[in-house]
């Protein structure tokens, strides 16, 4: 879903552009703009070949799953693959690669305090498998830049945009749409997908290197990020609260389930906890080091992607 609102940002700036897919095309107006070359950031030797004579390289392949049978997979695609991309840059000689992380790569057991940049990652404070692989791909760029690399992490929360909502972020929207009735007191950051891409770009474009940065528009509550997309909807607003111990029933209850069938559970410890913690992000350092830099209000990202939502209907 990134990668889509990146390229479009791209081609309105009428940059020459290759984008590797790995199985189809995005049918969108901006497709036939781009160079596109079939793959998989786990091939060596196609990345080599791809990123002669690129100057600028954005990051944004990764694999995103809380299911445990996956997880060897998502380690690999996400150290592995952005190991791969860190040294295909060295050795093209590219002028500079904006990598994108999350913010689980900073730990998410905080509550109480602001997370900043200057948050360390640890066993402790993960809660994740897709966590640490995040963080362990983010010291394979900071590698990169100790071998000369010239690079810019981002770490965004969750990012909301249009995409398959059977898949990743956008399924809050499908569940709110399906008047989910559950919620929990649970808050974390949002941002809108359009600001990720804009903000990667002004980095990129930037003089600024070697730092990273949080992506974050606004900190709300779950409940109220379900009741808007509800309201936008026109659906049902969640109003059944779920207390911590049911959590833990249900996610394994979820696990039992997926034993059985073999689908990807809805539900998982990981998740579980992530939903009941209270977890606020500091987005000032982005906005302090980007002057001019704002971003869209989370309640104009909800009430315009509802709408796209349900022109899809």
């Amino acid at each position: 879903m990134l990668g889509s609102y990146l390229l479009k940002e791209l081609v309105t700036r009428h940059k020459n552009i290759t984008a590797v897919y790995r199985s189809e095309i995005p049918r969108a107006p901006y497709a036939q703009h781009v160079n596109w070359i079939q793959g998989d950031i786990l091939d060596v030797a196609l990345l080599e070949e791809v990123m002669q004579g690129v100057e600028e390289v954005y990051h944004c392949a990764g694999y995103v799953s809380f299911n445990p049978r996956k997880k060897k997979h998502m380690m690999q695609t996400n150290i592995d693959g952005t190991a791969n991309v860190v040294n295909a840059a060295l050795n093209a000689g590219v002028r500079k690669l904006v990598h994108v992380s999350s913010v689980a790569a900073l730990g998410r057991k905080r509550e109480g305090s602001e997370i900043t940049e200057e948050a360390k990652w640890t066993e402790e404070n993960n809660n994740s498998s897709y966590g640490k692989s995040k963080f362990l791909a983010e010291l394979e760029v900071w590698r990169g830049i100790g071998e000369g690399l010239n690079a810019v992490i981002v770490n965004p929360v969750v990012i909301l945009g249009v995409g398959d909502w059977d898949d990743g972020s956008a399924a809050l929207f499908k569940n709110a749409w399906k008047e989910f009735p559950w919620y929990t007191e649970g808050v974390s950051g949002f941002v809108d997908a359009a600001d990720v891409a804009r903000a990667m770009i002004a980095l990129m474009q930037s003089d600024i290197k070697n730092e990273r940065f949080i992506l974050s528009a606004e900190n709300w509550a779950f409940r109220d990020v379900f009741s808007a997309m509800a309201a936008s909807f026109g659906k049902k607003p969640p109003h059944r609260k779920v207390k911590p111990y049911m959590a833990s029933l249900l996610w394994r209850l979820e696990k039992l389930k997926n034993l059985f069938t073999g689908t990807d559970p809805l539900l998982t410890k990981e998740t579980a906890d992530t939903g009941q913690r209270k977890v606020y992000f500091n987005n000032s350092k982005l906005l302090r080091s980007l002057p001019g830099f704002t971003y869209k209000s989370l309640r104009q990202t909800i009430e315009e992607y509802c709408l796209e939502y349900m022109q899809r209907q």
